[in-house]
């Protein structure tokens, strides 16, 4: 009897000691639970903002470009170089390429396309146009006005006529003189010249002065328009210039011909100028901004 009464005491010692055990696990894996839910709230918060911060930069990479690639648009427009722009876009390129995320494929092949388009344009040389427009200013003081054409010029000075009287008499060569003289006077009270224009013969010499000096403020004009890249203007202006070349002055003469053929090739030249745009990276930056 007093065994049995030993045994159960220690088997009420071991059961309030597994109970007491059970109660220890059991906190204990209450605790790890807290701590493993902490632990995934900790990393749910770490990846939004690792997401967060990914997105930001993302941004303000994108934003970047897009005020590099503006800025050196515009640098192209006024100075009318395309080296500012391609610039631009082979550093954008550089920085796409350590780029992970798979959202810039499209923007990097659109940079890629724009820079193979812009470094197969043949740019106009501005410089050169300029010297040209600076030539024809020059050229154009030197064409005669249509109704000044034909003007027999003055007589050279005769030789020195005999001494006497009976040798101017009987000197065949003094009598051909004075004849050749009278003639040529005659002659040049009449003028007879073709022009096509009836208004070029009604100028006076002050209208025909004002008139020359009308073209060459207009080529003046279109050499502002082409420095300011107003190509439209500049046309415009070398038009008006062609027409009052063509109706007040002789382009029958080289003088005249060279001008009218140099405004020409002026015109032509300036209406291929037109400075290319980078549209599709442009388009691939929005698309990207807007989440597309």
């Amino acid at each position: 009897t007093s065994d049995s009464g030993v045994l159960a005491t220690q088997a009420r010692s071991s059961a309030k000691q597994a109970e007491e055990l059970a109660r220890d696990n059991s906190a204990r894996l209450a605790l790890a639970e807290a701590k493993i839910t902490e632990i995934n709230l900790q990393r749910t918060q770490l990846d939004q903002l690792m997401q967060t911060l990914s997105r930001a930069r993302d941004e303000n990479l994108l934003a970047d470009f897009e005020s590099a690639l503006r800025l050196a648009q515009q640098q192209t427009q006024l100075t009318g170089s395309l080296q500012p722009l391609v610039a631009a876009l082979r550093t954008v390129e550089q920085r796409l390429t350590k780029q992970t995320n798979p959202r810039f494929v499209n923007l990097q092949r659109a940079v890629a396309r724009d820079i193979e388009r812009l470094t197969a344009v043949a740019v106009a040389d501005t410089p050169g146009l300029l010297t040209r427009l600076d030539d024809l200013m020059a050229q154009v003081e030197e064409v005669a006005l249509l109704n000044a054409v034909g003007q027999v010029p003055a007589a050279a000075s005769a030789p020195d006529e005999p001494a006497s009287g009976w040798q101017r008499a009987i000197s065949s060569d003094w009598w051909g003189r004075v004849l050749a003289g009278v003639w040529d006077d005659v002659r040049g009270l009449v003028r007879i010249s073709r022009i096509d224009q009836p208004d070029a013969a009604l100028l006076a010499p002050e209208q025909g002065f004002f008139l020359r000096e009308n073209i060459k403020l207009r080529l003046l004009n279109a050499r502002l328009s082409v420095l300011a890249r107003q190509f439209d203007s500049a046309r415009g202006d070398l038009q008006l210039a062609q027409r009052d070349l063509s109706r007040y002055f002789d382009t029958r003469s080289r003088g005249g011909r060279q001008a009218l053929e140099q405004l020409q090739l002026l015109q032509n030249e300036i209406k291929q100028v037109k400075t290319p745009r980078i549209d599709e990276t442009l388009a691939a930056l929005e698309s990207l901004t807007a989440g597309r």
